[in-house]
């Protein structure tokens, strides 16, 4: 890469073995991560903490679908990687209340961009998949 193109993605910059080790692969924080926020409530707890504080029976409601066990587990490793904090309040019972640490306010924007990236291809993403779908339809029912 020259001096005067500095514009390359730094994930196409990066030079990789190959093969990719699997233990390189399994320790790399871009991977462990993208396991994380990629897991199918990770980035909805995250979303909905971007805009305040949650109070634990609060976000449970807000989040249609989710088992307290699930939530549970959820915010347990968002907090393990210091993406998010609990607070518990002294009271009968206690109140246990969640929000992003300042660590995990340095996400939104680059989760922001890749949300952003995602509705702007949503209808290309769509037409791939129904182009690979048909495909392997199509190619399926030629097989005797």
């Amino acid at each position: 890469m020259s001096s005067t193109h500095t514009d390359v993605p730094s994930i196409s910059a990066a030079a990789l073995p190959t093969p990719v080790p699997l233990a390189e692969h399994e320790l790399c924080p871009v991977s462990g991560l993208m396991s994380r926020i990629g897991d199918k409530w990770s980035l909805l707890v995250i979303a909905l903490l971007a805009a305040r504080r949650y109070r634990y029976n609060e976000l449970h409601r807000s989040i249609e679908g989710i088992s307290q066990r699930m939530l549970t587990r959820t915010l347990r490793a968002l907090e393990d990687d210091g993406l998010i904090d609990r607070v518990v309040y002294p009271t009968v019972p206690p109140a246990v209340e969640y929000g992003l640490t300042p660590l995990g306010d340095t996400l939104l924007v680059p989760l922001s961009t890749l949300a952003d990236w995602a509705v702007d291809h949503a209808v290309d993403i769509t037409a791939a998949r129904a182009d690979r779908a048909g495909g392997r339809t199509a190619g399926a029912s030629g097989r005797g």
